[in-house]
C-alpha cells in the first residue's frame, strides 16, 4: 500500500468523524438548551522524504527533501457552550440561564440492592413541568422525570396550590392561588453551576451532560455559583418564562458541511487512482 492510499484512508475516516458531528448539530437545531460540538483535528505522523543530492543546484534556498504526510486523526470533540437565543415562552416553569451555567439534575436510578438512588447530571434545557409527588408537594421535573436540584442537594418543592416565582440568581419563592392576600414563602434555591472546563464535560443522552468517574476535584470542571458573587463574563443568571434554544447555526453547519464532503470525496478519488496505479504496476509484464 503506497503513502497516498495510506494517506487518503486515515483522512477519510476523521472526515466521516467530522460528519458525524456535523449531523448530529444539525439534528438538534431545534433542541431546547442544545450545546453544538466543535472538533479538533491534527497530524497523525508527519516526515521528511530524502531527496538525491543531484537536488541540490547552485542558487537553490530550500533545503533538500520534503514533508511527507499520513493524514490526519480527530483529537477531541469540544462543547460550545455560547449563548444562544434566548425565546420568551411565558411558562412559569421555562428556565433559561445566561452565562456558562447549567443546572443541576437527579436522575431516579436503583443502586446495587434494589434501592432508591439519585444519578447527579446537569443540563441547560428548562423545560420544566410541576409534578406530584409522595410528600404531598409539587417537584420541578424535566420531561423526563428528573429533579431539579436546589442548594441541599434535594428536589425543589413547591407546595400544592402555589405559583413558583423564581428571581435571577435561583431564589424560588411561592405565592398562594387560593389566599392572594398572603406573603410569599421561601422554598429554596436552584442549585447553579459554571461550567469551567467545558472539554471534560461528557454527554450522558437527551441533552445531559456528566462526569468522568476519575475526575478529582469538581471544582476543576464546575465552580459552584450559589454564594459566589459573579460579575461580567462569569455571571450566571436565570430568567423565568424563557427558554435557551439551540445555538447551532444552520448557516455554518451547512459550509462546514459542503467542505467536509468535498475533501472526503477528494480522499475517496485518491483511494481509487492509487488503487488504479498500483492494478496497473501488477499487471506489467516484462
Amino acid at each position: 500500500m503506497n503513502n497516498s492510499m495510506i494517506n487518503s484512508s486515515v483522512s477519510m475516516h476523521a472526515l466521516q468523524q467530522k460528519l458525524d458531528i456535523l449531523a448530529n448539530n444539525m439534528a438538534n437545531s431545534n433542541t431546547n438548551g442544545f450545546k453544538k460540538k466543535e472538533a479538533s483535528f491534527e497530524d497523525v505522523l508527519t516526515n521528511i522524504k530524502n531527496q538525491p543530492q543531484g537536488f541540490r543546484q547552485q542558487g537553490r534556498l530550500s533545503p533538500l527533501g520534503f514533508n511527507q504526510g499520513w493524514g490526519s486523526r480527530l483529537v477531541q470533540t469540544q462543547i460550545n457552550m455560547s449563548q444562544g437565543p434566548i425565546q420568551s415562552t411565558g411558562n412559569i416553569t421555562d428556565l433559561a440561564i445566561q452565562g456558562d451555567g447549567l443546572f443541576e439534575l437527579a436522575i431516579p436510578t436503583t443502586d446495587a440492592n434494589g434501592n432508591q438512588a439519585f444519578q447527579t447530571a446537569w443540563t441547560r434545557n428548562g423545560a420544566l413541568h410541576l409534578s406530584p409527588d409522595n410528600q404531598g408537594s409539587m417537584t420541578l421535573n424535566t420531561e423526563d422525570g428528573h429533579y431539579l436540584v436546589n442548594t441541599n442537594g434535594a428536589p425543589v418543592r413547591i407546595p400544592k396550590n402555589y405559583r413558583p416565582e423564581i428571581d435571577q440568581n435561583g431564589n424560588i419563592f411561592a405565592y398562594s392561588e387560593i389566599n392572594h392576600s398572603a406573603p410569599p414563602i421561601n422554598v429554596g434555591q436552584i442549585k447553579l453551576v459554571r461550567v469551567v472546563r467545558p472539554q471534560l464535560l461528557q454527554e450522558l443522552g437527551n441533552n445531559l451532560y456528566t462526569l468522568p468517574a476519575d475526575i478529582g476535584d469538581i471544582q476543576n470542571v464546575l465552580q459552584n455559583v450559589n454564594g459566589n458573587p459573579m460579575d461580567g463574563a462569569d455571571r450566571v443568571e436565570v430568567m423565568q418564562g424563557y427558554l435557551e434554544q439551540s445555538n447551532v447555526n444552520m448557516a455554518d453547519e451547512m459550509t462546514d458541511l459542503v467542505m467536509v464532503q468535498r475533501a472526503f470525496q477528494l480522499s475517496s478519488r485518491a483511494v481509487t487512482s492509487s488503487d488504479t496505479m498500483m492494478n496497473l504496476a501488477n499487471n506489467l509484464r516484462g
